[in-house]
């Protein structure tokens, strides 16, 4: 299930609007985010939850867009993983609990 994404073809950011109900601040975190990574390496960020609830962060690009950076996407992912770990975990909780019904 797709949570968020920005895509630099359409400079449009998405949110899914089964997750309408998260606080507005985290809301324009994911906006900023998800814009900024698109802006500096290009193509298309998504954010998507795997069948147990764990947060992906996948790129995409189109063929052959020289203007896509796949190198530095690949050091930006890691470098979101680490400044952004205790929301990634959050949002994780958040999908596990109020999406998938789990206790946490």
């Amino acid at each position: 299930m797709v949570l968020c994404g920005a895509s630099a073809y359409e400079k449009k950011f998405y949110l899914n609007p089964e997750f309408s109900a998260l606080p507005d601040s985290v809301q324009k975190e994911l906006n900023i985010m998800c814009v900024l990574f698109t802006e500096e390496v290009g193509g298309i960020l998504t954010l998507e939850y795997d069948e147990e609830g764990h947060l992906e962060l996948k790129v995409q690009s189109k063929d052959y867009d020289p203007l896509f950076d796949e190198i530095g996407s690949g050091l930006k992912i890691k470098q979101l993983i680490n400044e952004k770990q205790d929301l990634f975990e959050a949002l994780e909780t958040f999908y596990r609990v109020f999406v998938l019904g789990l206790e946490d």
